[in-house]
Order: structure tokens, then sequence, then C-alpha cells
């Protein structure tokens, strides 16, 4: 593609509703429950240039890095101007850097004519190398189920199940100010001090994933995936305590978790490590939900309120995608 043409890639942020197996007693650790929404989203555009790699925006340095290392995986030797228009908040729990570098991969993927499947972007810039649910909901959108990983398997983790929420469903994600959540190198050193779980709390995680979550999702029965979904953040929250200091982070998402569930809402939780935390509501009840959150909070902090992504990322040629893609 000539030089000056550019590709705009839009991407959904991810909510992570916990992990499934830390154990890994049958073969696989990890695996994991997420979902894809529209607010916040990220919005970047990828031009290439003869030489040298140059972005601007907000997460430059990063959207930089992702740039230069999927270049180097497939020997590319031109460059990229990369502008990040719009971002998901920096580790705030929401998937900003996996977001991000799908991003960038699909935008120079195209560019390049080189391959485009969520897993080759994936190892093409080094995600998705313990959770899959960002490259899932950035291939997919919606509902995420993914299968975990074998030892020694560095490949992303296998697609378990997508489904599509229902439409009256809606999330309200607010994140407080404060410490971010870990990420990189902090990230996978917290993981690696994680004591064990007790034994069988893996086990009942994946009952209530498959006789009650799922089912629930089916049918359009909020009350039962809410139930479902806030009785496996808290189980799995407490296998990460040792790490974050309680269930859920210390601070205002902690005491912001127990109000969303005493304002009504079905289900509650922290999103990966937080401080992003969400309440799930049937229909109009998001609009009051997310303003006693915003009251919370003072005016401090943010908050999104809104359906589900029905879809994953969405490529525009030379201009933004716009809504009918």
């Amino acid at each position: 593609m000539s030089e000056g043409a550019s590709v705009f890639v839009e991407a959904p942020a991810r909510l992570h509703f916990g992990v499934l197996d830390l154990r890994g007693s049958l073969g696989r650790r990890f695996g994991g429950l997420g979902a894809a929404i529209p607010k916040p989203s990220l919005l970047l555009e990828v031009a290439p240039v003869s030489i040298g790699i140059t972005a601007a925006g907000p997460d430059a340095d990063r959207a930089a890095e992702f740039a230069k290392r999927f270049l180097e995986h497939y020997g590319v030797r031109e460059g990229a101007r990369v502008l990040v228009h719009r971002a998901i908040p920096a580790h705030s729990g929401l998937g900003s850097g996996t977001q991000l570098g799908l991003a960038v991969a699909r935008a120079l993927a195209e560019l390049h004519g080189l391959p485009t499947e969520p897993t080759a972007l994936a190892r093409a810039v080094s995600r998705g190398r313990r959770s899959a649910i960002g490259t899932w909901a950035f291939a997919l959108g919606g509902f995420i189920v993914e299968g975990g990983r074998r030892p020694g398997d560095d490949g992303v983790a296998p697609l378990i199940g997508r489904y599509q929420l229902p439409e009256d469903w809606r999330c309200v994600v607010a994140i407080p100010t404060g410490s971010p959540g870990l990420s990189g190198d902090a990230e996978a050193g917290a993981f690696a001090r994680l004591p064990l779980p007790p034994e069988g709390e893996a086990e009942r995680v994946s009952h209530l994933v498959l006789m009650q979550l799922l089912p629930a999702l089916v049918q359009g029965d909020i009350g039962s995936f809410g139930a479902a979904l806030s009785d496996i953040q808290r189980i799995t929250g407490a296998w990460f305590a040792a790490q974050q200091g309680g269930i859920f982070a210390p601070g205002p998402g902690e005491s912001l978790v127990r109000k969303l569930a005493e304002w009504g809402a079905a289900g509650v939780g922290q999103s990966s490590w937080g401080p992003a935390v969400y309440g799930l509501v049937d229909g109009d009840a998001a609009r009051e939900l997310a303003s006693r959150c915003r009251e919370f909070l003072g005016g401090s902090g943010q908050v999104f309120e809104g359906g589900f992504a029905g879809s994953g990322a969405r490529v525009g040629l030379g201009g933004p995608p716009s809504s009918n893609d």
C-alpha cells in the first residue's frame, strides 16, 4: 500500500469476570470468563512510511512498541506512523494493553497483506500469553469463555464458547482514581507468588459456570446470571487476595462493589486487577446506577454505562469505521 494511505481500527474494552482454575490439576491452568463492552473504546490510525516508527496520542509509547514488535516479527522493513485518537484507560482492568496491541497489529496486517487471524495477531505483538479473554473479545465481541493453557504451550488459549448477551442487559463500569491495576512484569510476578487455591474451589467455579451462569445467559435470566457471576467473583477474588490485599483491591472500588449490590445490581465485581468495578442491571436501571456511582465518586474517576459489544474490532480503510460497518 502506498505511503500515506491509512487504516483505522476501533476496538471495545473488555471486562474480565474471573479465572477458572489456578491449580491446573487437570492439565490446563487459568482459563476465564469475560465480555466486550463498547464504552470505553479504542480508536487508532496507522499509515505506512518508508522508514522508522512514530506514534502520537494517548499510550503513544506503547503503540510504537507494538508496531515495532509486529514489523520485526514479520521482517517488514518499512516503517509506520501511528495515531491513537481514543484510548481505553490504561492499567484499569479493561484490557487496554491487549486491545492496543491487537489493534496496531490488525492495522499493520491490513496494510501489508499479512494474516489477520486473532491468534496470529496476538503472537506477533506478544499478547495472550496468560489470558485469552482480550484476544477473543477483540476478535468477536460478546461473552467469552476460554479454556486455559497447558504447561509449555505458549499459544493463545482456545475459545470454548462465545455468546451474545441480551440487548436489554446493561453494564455500569466505574474506574475510581487511585492505584493502577497490575500489568506487565509486576503482574507476572504477582501470579508467580500466588498460593494455590483450596482443593475443590476450581470445581465449584466450573459448576457455577456450566450449571448456572451459562444456562441463565442462554435463557436471558439476569438474576441467576448475576448471582452466579457475583459468587464466582467472590471465590476467585479470594485466590488473588494475597497479592491485591483482599477479595477486591482495597480502596474506593472495594466499597463501590458493595454499594452496587445494595443499589440493586444483579451481578457485581472487579475486572481483572481493577481498579475498574462493574454492576450488571436490566434496561433503564443503568442510568440511575451510573448516576449513583458518579455521586459516590464525587466527580473523580470515570463512569461508563451501556450495553455489551456484540461484535469485535472494526476496521476502516482511509477513515474511521462507520456505525453501519
